[in-house]
């Protein structure tokens, strides 16, 4: 392999591994934050104990977050350098917002709901953890706001042989990054509903704390339910967002070869990348991607013979990433329901309590599956349309990738591990004992 797929692969590995992390920080504070909200109203000493169990898990959790994101940063140095050459000035900027505000208020507030427990008001503390969840959330934003620039540059002019920031405005209202953070944190959000409703499905089959985790699903369900909607609803939004500005990527989702009105889906489809034409159509549609597309059957949906042959994203994977994340969405609707059905007596339905627990880890799956579609799916563009990714590697020999992309995986491996390993002993372990 060359440096620049070592490179990609280096980078999806230390992205993937951190995304371990980042969706159940940012779900799981906001549900902490509405379980103290509730112990600072009623007064009732089991919200109390709710907030200390499920805190336990988001510290352990967000600890190991920032040791394998403070890494992932240094890459645009070492590996990216011509990238960070060509659009330092405007990515570094919104990287260095989401450090130094955001990531500092998180971080500051964090500390002081670790450690204020009986040093503070109940008021202060509550308003410490709601600032982790705000500012949580919104270290995520100038995240995707960099990640959206790249799938659709804006408010830039090129100078000097580089892209210069021109309208900080345009970046930070830029259409396809407000679409993707939403998609990103109401992804996020579900997956830490689906944790919360996992590990208590955990305890109410083997009877531990019943009280306690009959009031945490009862929080958890209609927050998760609310969730898998407005994820598919914004989802099919987001898709529409992509044909607009990035055709080529909705085509390869669907793999849609032929530009056409009128265009069909196919419910059983398998791509030929090397025929350039689809191996498998059936059960087909009528005009159905055009409708999900433009709102229109009569609207034209380009399709990949519309760019040149070298501007056309990989197929199978951003295909199959595609199907797998649309499938995991319905089967997150069919469970949110099937526990809001049951919700008055969860406790006493062990199928859907094993079906929320072996569910788990299917939203990281998902997540990761949407993610491999945004970012295969914008090939070979690492800047859409303004820079390819093979112009972006730093001139380094792939030796060295090899030997860092062994230490990454080697290292990340073990920090993944000992989360899984820590979540899960601390998960079963249960809340404190009621004093």
């Amino acid at each position: 392999m060359d440096v620049v797929m070592l490179s990609r692969l280096q980078f999806a590995v230390t992205v993937f591994f951190h995304f371990i992390f980042v969706p159940l920080t940012l779900g799981l504070v906001v549900l902490l934050a509405v379980m103290e909200t509730l112990y600072v109203r009623t007064g009732e000493e089991v919200y109390k104990r709710m907030v200390k169990f499920w805190g336990k898990l988001f510290v352990i959790n967000f600890t190991l977050g920032v040791v394998t994101g403070i890494t992932l940063e240094f890459q645009f140095g070492t590996n990216w350098s011509r990238y960070s050459e060509y659009v330092g000035d405007i990515f570094g900027s919104l990287l260095a917002i989401e450090a130094t505000a955001a990531f500092f208020l998180e971080s500051v507030f964090l500390a002081v709901w670790v450690f204020g427990w009986n040093h503070v008001s109940k008021k202060v503390h509550l308003l410490a953890i709601w600032l982790v969840a705000i500012a949580s959330n919104l270290s995520a934003l100038w995240i995707i706001f960099a990640n959206g620039w790249m799938q659709n540059p804006v408010g830039y002019v090129l100078r000097n042989g580089r892209a210069e920031l021109s309208s900080f405005f345009e970046v930070i209202t830029n259409p396809f990054a407000w679409s993707q953070y939403l998609h990103t944190i109401f992804a996020s959000w579900m997956l830490g509903g689906f944790f919360v409703l996992g590990v208590s499905a955990w305890h109410l089959l083997r009877r531990n704390d019943v009280d306690l985790f009959k009031r945490t699903v009862r929080i958890a369900i209609p927050f998760t339910l609310a969730l898998s909607l407005l994820l598919a609803i914004q989802g099919h939004h987001h898709a529409q967002v992509v044909a607009e500005i990035q055709p080529e990527k909705l085509a390869a989702m669907e793999s849609h070869w032929k530009t056409g009105t009128d265009v069909p889906m196919y419910l059983l489809t398998w791509p030929d990348e090397a025929q350039h034409k689809n191996a498998i159509e059936a059960l087909p549609i009528p005009g159905m991607l055009s409708i999900l597309a433009f709102n229109s059957a009569s609207a034209e949906v380009k399709g990949l013979d519309a760019f040149p042959a070298d501007e056309i994203p990989p197929v199978l994977p951003t295909f199959l990433s595609f199907r797998f994340m649309v499938a995991t969405a319905g089967i997150f609707i069919l469970l949110a329901l099937a526990a809001w059905w049951y919700r008055k007596d969860l406790e006493d339905h062990p199928r859907v309590l094993k079906a929320l627990l072996y569910v788990i880890p299917l939203p990281y799956l998902g997540i990761m599956a949407g993610w491999t579609v945004a970012e295969i799916g914008r090939q070979p563009w690492i800047v859409y349309r303004l820079m390819r990714t093979s112009d972006a590697v730093s001139p380094v020999p792939a030796s060295s990738v090899w030997l860092s992309l062994a230490a990454f995986i080697a290292v990340y491996t073990f920090l993944g591990v000992l989360d899984i390993y820590l979540l899960s002993k601390y998960a079963k372990k249960g809340p404190e004992a009621q004093a």
